[in-house]
């Protein structure tokens, strides 16, 4: 309704300046800021190519994008507080942010935007992911968990004919094949001392039924995380993890796999359509995907990798940024761009559209969707990231035992409460 209004209103716009002896193009535009990351989901030409369809039919409103890597993210967005109206007016946030954002006023309350109807579409766990103490505070855009993806040409040469159901099975698994020599580290995980670690080990978390409170406090020692953290040790001690995993980014990971050097890998959907693709990897057409699996075969685990756009609390843009992040959400967009990430849009997942060619992914994804465990919503998360992230990385260095590193993490949490 808002687009049937503003188009006669340009148009007008338009005439005057005409009417004055100038030139359309001497209309006033408004230029906003955009940060966005370079990283997973979708890929920058696919940004740049709805932002130009933006600005197409908002011909009074210029994007001005800008793209890091996800670890610069969320400091880019904090840095960004000092510049006031010459800072960014949208920003894409995650899903672990908005408890931080909230508490130093980094982003806009857009609660009275949300149209209620449209918000009953869109799955819980996205709307989870801009929502903080009852406000909403962007909308969401990338609705994303973790699969497992396997190369089915592998496992039929080692006479596997099913996937794994459950963590111990993809372990059985990844010993066979390395017994038989298909591929010397069958695993391969984004375990960097990065956020990508905190996620792989969430997964995990999941799986063994693990959460990162009791009683109300931060709590990592208890026995699902440890199990969770004893399957990354013991993996790697196999030599079934491929050990540069401990430096590897989601990108790593996916390169990897592609290239035939593993015959397991965890990461994001937007690896799907990439391994597919003969033009950039050598195991096309031989790419499997389910979800994460659980510690009992029908259990599915999941992490909440989800992220929104939001308006930067110093934006003196807000209403051209709402229409720029409304446009960017939506439904048809989303559709149109659902091979690198998945859309929001409950419905979507039965357009055949969007199903076309990527029908594995959209089966795991609509029981991995409904399962996503969520890394601990706090104020100090970036901290807490960085505490658990170096008492991962000890474990997995051999510097530390699982149990005490998970103690250490826990002490850690206390004093950032």
């Amino acid at each position: 309704m808002k687009m049937k209004a503003f188009y006669p209103a340009l148009t007008l716009c338009a005439l005057s300046f005409l009417a004055l002896g100038l030139p359309a193009q001497a209309q006033a535009k408004t230029q906003i800021n955009a940060l966005f990351m370079t990283q997973a989901a979708y890929s920058e030409n696919d940004i740049r190519a709805m932002t130009t369809d933006f600005t197409q039919q908002h011909p009074d409103i210029d994007v001005n994008l800008e793209f890091v890597p996800y670890e610069a993210l969320h400091d880019k967005i904090v840095a960004a507080r000092g510049a006031g109206g010459n800072g960014y007016d949208v920003v894409l946030f995650d899903a672990i942010w908005p408890a931080e954002f909230t508490k130093f006023g980094l982003l806009q309350d857009v609660t009275a935007r949300i149209n209620a109807d449209d918000s009953k579409k869109i799955f819980p766990g996205a709307m989870s992911t801009v929502t903080y103490q009852d406000k909403v505070w962007g909308l969401p855009w990338i609705l994303d968990t973790k699969y497992l993806y396997y190369n089915k040409a592998m496992l039929s040469k080692a006479g596997i004919t099913t996937p794994p159901q459950t963590w111990q099975q993809v372990e059985q698994q990844s010993e066979i094949l390395k017994q038989k020599g298909i591929v010397k580290y069958p695993l391969v995980w984004s375990w960097s001392q990065a956020e990508a670690l905190i996620c792989d080990y969430t997964t995990l978390v999941s799986a063994y039924k693990g959460d990162f409170f009791t009683a109300g406090k931060l709590d990592f020692t208890n026995p699902g995380s440890l199990q969770a953290v004893n399957y990354m040790k013991e993996t790697l001690d196999k030599g079934l993890t491929n050990p540069n995993s401990r430096e590897y980014l989601e990108e790593d990971v996916r390169k990897a796999f592609s290239n035939g050097d593993a015959a397991f890998a965890l990461n994001w959907t937007y690896m799907y359509n990439m391994a597919n693709d003969p033009k950039q990897s050598k195991v096309a057409g031989d790419v499997g995907i389910v979800p994460a699996p659980g510690a009992k075969a029908g259990d599915v685990s999941a992490v909440n990798g989800s992220m929104g756009l939001g308006i930067a609390k110093a934006s003196q843009h807000p209403e051209q940024a709402w229409q720029y992040i409304s446009y960017m959400t939506s439904q048809p967009v989303q559709d149109k761009y659902s091979r690198l990430s998945l859309p929001i849009w409950k419905s979507s997942y039965d357009d055949p559209k969007v199903q076309q060619g990527q029908e594995p992914l959209i089966a795991a994804a609509k029981q991995s969707l409904n399962v996503m465990l969520s890394r601990p919503a706090i104020p100090a998360y970036s901290q807490l990231s960085n505490v658990l992230q170096q008492n991962l990385q000890q474990v997995l260095q051999n510097q530390a035992t699982p149990e005490a590193a998970l103690q250490a993490a826990t002490k850690g949490a206390e004093r950032l409460r």
